[in-house]
């Protein structure tokens, strides 16, 4: 039974299933049905349209509330769970804080204690007014933002499409958030390379680890996508929502979960929580490995790089 592969972009960044299949024409159809279902769901949730859910919920702050449907209530619960086991390091109304702190600019600049001050002045997911059917962001500036969740759950929407189109055997890899359907026809695991977060210029694909999986799925969060440095200390996109300061403790967090949605969020959660993060990840029973700030690696998932042959680095990428 052959592989098929199907690259396409979408959410920023370029995507890639791999299918098991007896035929192209089965493989096309679930990848079709998958890819068309990943491009839904930035175009719902994306911060860059205005016709999207989050484009509606942000201009609409501070005035009437904005109907949901079921799946978007269904994310705002999952997130304000995030919230809750961060103790509000992870938040959706963060967003804001992009407002000081701007890793395109160049040169790059640190924002002084009054511009975070003000950013953080519409940062407050508490008190968010939402159920079921709506939403209402209480104050004029505030604004939501489902990147930090988006990508994993179209990996896994993907995936699920994949199964209920016949695939036993494949991998979504949703700009390096990774989800498995199974193990290869033979019974072999995937190999799924963890990027090495300080991989040198000539090798920017190097890998300080892998991960092999039959089912399930990987993903990292790390300060090296998205990061500026002055006077040799780095600041990275991943910034806690209490402080409006990023994140230090952490090169980067790999977590293997059931599910992508859950490997991406513990992943973030354990990068927020610095120096909380291994008790953290314990209590909630996750697979990980973590690099701490002087390249030290941590966690119950430590392994060899992927050998010579088929494997998969799983590359981070900044959400859309």
């Amino acid at each position: 039974m052959p592989l098929f592969r199907f690259d396409f972009v979408a959410m920023g960044t370029p995507n890639a299933l791999q299918l098991w299949a007896p035929e192209e024409s089965t493989a096309r159809r679930a990848a079709d049905a998958a890819i068309a279902d990943v491009r839904r769901i930035e175009a719902k949730y994306s911060r860059y349209r205005d016709d999207s859910v989050v484009g509606r919920v942000n201009a609409g702050a501070g005035r009437a509330p904005v109907a949901i449907d079921a799946e978007t209530a269904a994310l705002l619960h999952y997130a304000d769970r995030c919230h809750a086991l961060s103790a509000g390091r992870f938040d959706l109304t963060s967003g804001a804080l992009r407002q000081a702190w701007d890793f395109r600019r160049t040169p790059p600049r640190v924002p002084d204690a009054a511009t975070i001050a003000r950013a953080r002045e519409r940062v407050g997911w508490s008190e968010v007014q939402w159920d079921a059917r709506s939403i209402r962001l209480p104050r004029a500036g505030m604004e939501i933002d489902l990147g930090g969740i988006g990508k994993e759950y179209a990996a896994d929407r993907a995936a699920t499409l994949a199964l209920e189109h016949g695939i036993g055997s494949g991998l979504v890899n949703l700009g390096g958030d990774v989800r498995v359907l199974g193990p290869q026809p033979d019974g072999s695991p995937w190999r799924v390379g963890i990027v090495h977060p300080r991989a040198p210029p000539e090798a920017p694909g190097a890998t300080i680890a892998g991960v092999d999986l039959t089912e399930g799925a990987v993903a990292t969060s790390g300060d090296y996508e998205r990061f500026f440095e002055i006077e040799g200390r780095r600041y990275c996109h991943i910034v806690n929502a209490l402080t409006g300061w990023p994140v230090r403790h952490w090169r980067s967090v790999s977590v293997v979960a059931s599910l992508c949605v859950v490997a991406g969020t513990l992943a973030t959660l354990a990068m927020l929580l610095e120096d909380e993060a291994e008790a953290f990840l314990a209590a909630q029973g996750a697979t990980y490995l973590a690099v701490a700030s002087d390249g030290t690696m941590r966690g119950n998932a430590v392994a060899p790089p992927p050998a010579t042959g088929r494997s998969f680095p799983e590359r981070r990428t900044p959400d859309a």
